[in-house]
């Protein structure tokens, strides 16, 4: 006796299989976009590359940096910031926000001033600085930076980085997540 085709389990008309292909292509679609989004406007992956932020910081440290709460407030000092390197396509730097729009950040004998008041909380360099004195006065939209590590960080004390622009940060580095022994939120202060 002949099978009829509703009694094959197997069979599926062109447009039940024509469905399913247009189901998986906007699944498919959907992620696409939604990753877009998360990467462009709320978070995105980092590696930390060298020692300029040790020890809140290692090489090879993995984060997620927060790219959504700078659309709902300025940054402030003590926030670990990353940002494009202005002479290397694709190089991001991460460092800490020392000094903030209108102030002058002055160093002198390896100390850091703001407004000529001791930076008495900046407890984040291990030693002392082994630099130069400068004094910088920043503008509306500009912020001083350095590396945790001082004597071993290109920052705002060197022509290269420079102050950095308001529009130039891509985020906060939010969480490490790797290696697994550190995973955890960074603390910023």
């Amino acid at each position: 006796m002949a099978k009829r085709r509703e009694d094959c389990e197997e069979y599926e008309e062109p447009a039940g299989i024509f469905r399913t292909l247009i189901d998986w292509i906007v699944y498919i679609l959907i992620i696409v976009v939604l990753t877009y989004v998360i990467i462009t406007y709320v978070g995105q992956r980092t590696r930390v590359d060298g020692s300029s932020m040790e020890t809140t910081l290692s090489d090879g440290d993995h984060l997620l940096v927060d790219k959504l709460s700078y659309r709902f407030k300025e940054p402030e000092r003590y926030d670990i910031i990353v940002f494009p390197y202005k002479h290397e396509k694709n190089v991001y730097y991460i460092k800490r926000i020392i000094g903030l729009p209108g102030e002058t950040v002055e160093i002198q004998g390896g100390y850091t001033y703001i407004n000529g008041a001791l930076l008495e909380s900046d407890v984040f360099g291990a030693e002392v600085m082994a630099s130069e004195d400068m004094s910088v006065t920043l503008g509306e939209e500009e912020y001083f930076v350095l590396g945790d590590n001082r004597n071993h960080s290109s920052d705002s004390r060197e022509p290269s980085v420079g102050v950095i622009s308001r529009k130039d940060i891509m985020g906060k580095a939010w969480v490490r997540i790797y290696p697994f022994d550190h995973l955890g939120v960074i603390k910023h202060s």
